[in-house]
């Protein structure tokens, strides 16, 4: 994936001497249980998905102009619910000391010009547990339409299951209301 640039942020691809950055945010218990990972044991575990962001290049570093800190990840992944090609599923984190400043929502509606307009995409997806509010209010923000709730879904790595709530944004609505 390409580098994206907005007002405060730049999304570019990973490297490797990102690996204390993303371990300082992924070691965070109140950070992965809200995507359905756990959290980072070690800085050996966060190695290991920094190689795996490298080579897979769904997933772009979040950094923080001000510092040029890494303070999350946004991806374009596979939609394992869907078939269908020139369709994504739009995924994200971000360091606790960064919550409520409208970062998300500022990387997800650059992220979604890219996957409309540079890999012309038909349709791009989003989802949250239900538990995660600020999830759902990054959604509704950047415009995602809610397609419904898959009930008793997804089993984490701590043996819960949750119901995930999935929302949908096609290119022509993204055109209507960024275009």
């Amino acid at each position: 994936m390409k580098t994206i640039e907005t007002d405060r942020l730049i999304l570019r691809p990973f490297k490797y001497t990102d690996c204390e950055d993303l371990y300082e945010y992924a070691k965070n218990p109140h950070v992965g249980p809200n995507a359905g990972w756990k959290p980072h044991e070690s800085i050996e575990e966060s190695k290991a998905i920094l190689k795996n962001f490298i080579e897979e290049d769904e997933v772009l570093a979040i950094v923080w102009k001000v510092n040029n800190k890494v303070i999350g990840s946004l991806g374009l992944h596979k939609d394992c619910f869907r078939t269908a090609d020139n369709v994504r599923m739009l995924g994200y984190v971000l360091s606790e000391d960064y919550w409520g400043k409208g970062i998300i929502t500022e990387a997800s509606k650059a992220a979604l010009a890219y996957a409309f307009t540079d890999l012309n995409l038909e349709l791009v997806t989003v989802q949250h547990y239900a538990y995660n509010q600020r999830s759902r209010r990054v959604i509704e923000k950047c415009g995602f339409h809610y397609e419904g709730t898959l009930r008793h879904c997804t089993k984490i790595y701590n043996g819960n299951t949750y119901d995930v709530m999935c929302y949908s944004m096609t290119k022509d609505e993204w055109e209507k209301l960024y275009g």
